[in-house]
């Protein structure tokens, strides 16, 4: 979140067709769980221009970058590589080392969207598993990410946001900011500032 070093999610291969929800699911949740940017596939043209939309529409700051170099972005970051893998080690057993070495400096979250080259594997200082058993990389992603800022990215506000949705225990309630009740939401303030 944008208190601390940046944490930068990048979507690893996409299948035009095959995996154009996923991938704009693996940027809304980066988005919406304290991820500063996600770095898409340069195929991924469409999943972008979603999130770029929602982040216009139920504010930011939150970067979305189409880039076709994954492996260099990869080899070439200065920070911790933490690739999400459900052959990784558990989640709850490393949380805490990844937690530190985000203190330290930036973190690049790796998330597959194809078979991953051996080298990734080898590149990341962390391959980690949300379970050791098959499931959506979207949950696993979201799932590491509130281990990451252990829940306190649930009570971020966002900036300039042209609406707001209004908790509500039944029905929908989505408003101008201005008319949102009560303080904690705001079109021009963060709670991390």
């Amino acid at each position: 979140m944008q208190d601390a070093h940046d944490v930068v999610v990048l979507r690893y291969g996409h299948r035009p067709g095959r995996d154009d929800r996923m991938t704009t699911h693996v940027g809304l949740t980066a988005r919406a769980l304290g991820a500063d940017r996600v770095i898409l596939p340069d195929n991924a043209g469409q999943s972008a221009e979603t999130v770029r939309d929602i982040t216009d529409r139920f504010g930011g700051p939150f970067a979305v970058e189409l880039r076709g170099d994954q492996r260099s972005v990869v080899r070439n970051w200065d920070g911790t590589v933490v690739h999400l893998t459900m052959y990784g080690e558990p989640v709850q057993s490393v949380e805490e080392d990844v937690r530190k070495a985000h203190a330290d400096g930036p973190l690049l979250v790796v998330v597959g969207g194809e078979k991953v080259p051996w080298e990734l594997y080898e590149h990341a200082a962390f391959n980690v598993g949300v379970t050791n058993q098959p499931h959506s990389e979207v949950a696993g992603l979201a799932v590491f990410l509130d281990r990451l800022f252990a829940g306190a990215e649930l009570d971020r506000e966002w900036v300039d946001a042209e609406q707001v949705v209004v908790p509500r225990a039944e029905g929908k309630q989505v408003v101008d900011p201005a008319d949102a009740p009560g303080e904690s939401v705001s079109p021009d303030r963060r709670t991390d500032e």
